[in-house]
C-alpha cells in the first residue's frame, strides 16, 4: 500500500508522534485510533474515499491531526482561515465540498458560508486528555447516511486537494492522491536521513503543501515526532526551541531571516541548540541568509524547490558530506528532474530551458481543465513554469520565472484575482497587478490602475477595497493612479517588467 496511512501504520505504538509546546505528547498507537475513529464517523456520515472536506483550523496540533485523520477516509481540503467570505464560497464551491470541519466554538465567516451554502458544517472538539492533537467529532445534530466509498483508501484515491493560482485563468484545482502523499513523504524522509530520535518543530502554516507534507508526513513517515505550533512567531521562537529541543524545522527565507535577526538577544538559546540541520524552501534563499543561518546555529542549511503540483518537494540541496551548492535547489529529490525547450525537447546539461518533472509525487492533472493540462503536460513531463539550468553534477538553478505568479515570502498571489477585484470598484476603469522587488519578502504586490473619467478613487480606498474582500497577502501594498499603463509592442498590457517599466525597481 501506497496511503498516508502506511506512511507510519508500523510505527510503535508507545512512540512520541506529535506533541506542542506545553502540551502532552500524543503516541503513534494514539494517532491511528483517532485515525481509524475518524474514518468510522465520517463513513458513518456518508463520507467516503473521493469526498472532499474543506478544513479550517487554527495553525497546531489539531490541524496536523485532522489533516491526518480526514485522509485516512477521504480528501483532505484545508483552506486558510484568514481568507475572506468571499474566498470561502468561492472555495468550498469550487471544492464542491461535503463538509467544513471546525473547531467548536470558531467565529470563522466559512461557518456563515458553508450553512449558506447548505455544507453541512461538523465541529471538533478537543480531547486534551488522548495529547496533542487529540480530538472528537462533534455530528451529533448531523444524520446519518449510507457511504458509496467507505473503508480505507487506495493507492490512486483523493488524499489532499489545493488550489493552485493562475495569472490567465482562476486558480486551478490540484488534486493529489494518495500514493503522491506517500511518494513525496517517502523522498523527503530519505533526503533528510530521518530517524526516531529526530524531533521537528513545525512552524509553516497548515493549508500550505510545504507545512503538510516536509513539516508533518515526512518525519512521521520515518518514526520521527513534530512539535506543532500556533504558527511562526520570531518572538517565541527561542523559547520552542529550548522547550522542545528540535533536531531539525523547515522554514521560509523571510522566517530565517526574523529568526537571524533575534539571534544575538538569545545567545544562550542559540548555544543550547541541537539543531542538526535546518530545512528552507517555497522561495529563494539568499546565500548571504544561509551563510548566516549555519554560523548562527553550527549546523548545515539545506534549500530545497517545492510546489503544489509535485506534492512539495522536486530537489533539495543534500545533507553532508555530499556537496551542498548555495544558489542551487540542489539535486533531484522525489521526481525525475529535466530541462526542455519550447517544443519539448529534452536538454543537455548547462542549457537554458524550462523546469519539467515526472514521477510518482506529480499530480496527474488538474481537475477539469483539460486546457491547463494540455499546456502542463508535454510528453509525459509536468511543466513547472520556472526557467533554469542543470549543471554537470545535476544541481538545478532557477534563472528566471515563467510564470507571472507573484511569490510574497512563500505566499503565491494571483495577479488575475486582485485585477478582478479592482475592476469591481466602480472608479476604476483598467489594472494590472504585478509584483515589485522587497528586500524581505522577495516580492510583493503592486497595481497600476486607470480610473474612469470623471471618477476619483485614493490608493488608501482602494486597498481598503481589496482588503474587505481578500486576505491581507494578497492585498497591494502599492497602488499607482496613471493615466495609461504601459503596453508591450502588441498593445497588450503586461506584468513582466511592469515594475521597472514604472520605475519601482
Amino acid at each position: 500500500m501506497k496511503t498516508v496511512a502506511a506512511l507510519f501504520s508500523d510505527q510503535p505504538a508507545q512512540g512520541t508522534a506529535l506533541s506542542a509546546p506545553g502540551g502532552t505528547p500524543l503516541s503513534f498507537g494514539a494517532l491511528r485510533e483517532l485515525c481509524a475513529a475518524t474514518r468510522q464517523e465520517l463513513n458513518r456520515l456518508g463520507i467516503g474515499r473521493g469526498d472532499r472536506v474543506a478544513i479550517v483550523l487554527p495553525n497546531g496540533p489539531q490541524m496536523a491531526t485532522a489533516f491526518i485523520a480526514v485522509a485516512h477516509a477521504a480528501t483532505a481540503a484545508p483552506l486558510n482561515p484568514a481568507y475572506r467570505a468571499d474566498e470561502f464560497e468561492f472555495y468550498l464551491s469550487d471544492l464542491n465540498a461535503r463538509a467544513l470541519l471546525v473547531e467548536r466554538g470558531s467565529t470563522s465567516v466559512a461557518r456563515d458560508v458553508a450553512q449558506r451554502l447548505s455544507v453541512p458544517v461538523i465541529e471538533l472538539v478537543h480531547d486534551a486528555e488522548a495529547g496533542a492533537g487529540g480530538f472528537r467529532l462533534d455530528t451529533v445534530a448531523m444524520p446519518g447516511a449510507e457511504c458509496g466509498a467507505p473503508g480505507e483508501p487506495q493507492d490512486d484515491d483523493g488524499a489532499l486537494v489545493l488550489h493552485t493560482s493562475g495569472t490567465t485563468s482562476r486558480p486551478k484545482i490540484v488534486p493529489l492522491s494518495q500514493r503522491n502523499l506517500w511518494a513525496s513523504a517517502r523522498g523527503i524522509a530519505t533526503t533528510l536521513a530521518f530517524t526516531p530520535q529526530d524531533i521537528g518543530l513545525n512552524v509553516m502554516p497548515l493549508f500550505h503543501i510545504h507545512g503538510l507534507i516536509a513539516g508533518i508526513l515526512a518525519p512521521l513517515s520515518a518514526g520521527a515526532s513534530v512539535s506543532c505550533t500556533p504558527g511562526f512567531d520570531a518572538l517565541k521562537f527561542f523559547g520552542w526551541m529550548e522547550e522542545v529541543k528540535p533536531t531539525w524545522y523547515t522554514a521560509v527565507p523571510t522566517m530565517h531571516q526574523a529568526i537571524i535577526a533575534r539571534a544575538a538577544r538569545n545567545a544562550d538559546a542559540v548555544a543550547r541548540s541541537r539543531l542538526r540541520f535546518a530545512r528552507s524552501s517555497s522561495s529563494s534563499l539568499p546565500p548571504q541568509v544561509l551563510a548566516l543561518l549555519e554560523e548562527t546555529f553550527r549546523c548545515p542549511v539545506v534549500e530545497a524547490y517545492g510546489m503544489t503540483e509535485a506534492t512539495h518537494q522536486m530537489a533539495s540541496n543534500p545533507l553532508p558530506p555530499a556537496a551542498r551548492k548555495p544558489g542551487t535547489v540542489g539535486v533531484a529529490a522525489g521526481p525525475e528532474i529535466a530541462i526542455m525547450d519550447t517544443d519539448g525537447n529534452l536538454l543537455p546539461r548547462g542549457a537554458t530551458g524550462e523546469i519539467v518533472i515526472r514521477g510518482e509525487s506529480v499530480t496527474a492533472g488538474y481537475e477539469a481543465n483539460p486546457k491547463a493540462n494540455a499546456e502542463a503536460f508535454v510528453n509525459g513531463w509536468f511543466r513547472t513554469g520556472d526557467q533554469g539550468t542543470m549543471d554537470a553534477d545535476g544541481y538545478v538553478s532557477i534563472t528566471g520565472r515563467l510564470k507571472e505568479i507573484i511569490n510574497r515570502g512563500g505566499e503565491k498571489v494571483s495577479p488575475r484575482e486582485v485585477d478582478e477585484v479592482l475592476m469591481d470598484h466602480p472608479a476604476v476603469a483598467q489594472v494590472v497587478t504585478f509584483a515589485v522587488p522587497h528586500d524581505k519578502l522577495g516580492e510583493d504586490v503592486a497595481a497600476a490602475v486607470v480610473l474612469r473619467e470623471g471618477a476619483q478613487a485614493t490608493e488608501k480606498e482602494l486597498r481598503e477595497f481589496v482588503a474587505q474582500r481578500l486576505a491581507d497577502f494578497k492585498v497591494p501594498r502599492k497602488v499607482l493612479l496613471l493615466d495609461e499603463i504601459p503596453k508591450g509592442a502588441t498593445g497588450k498590457l503586461q506584468r513582466i517588467g511592469l515594475a521597472q517599466k514604472l520605475g519601482l525597481t
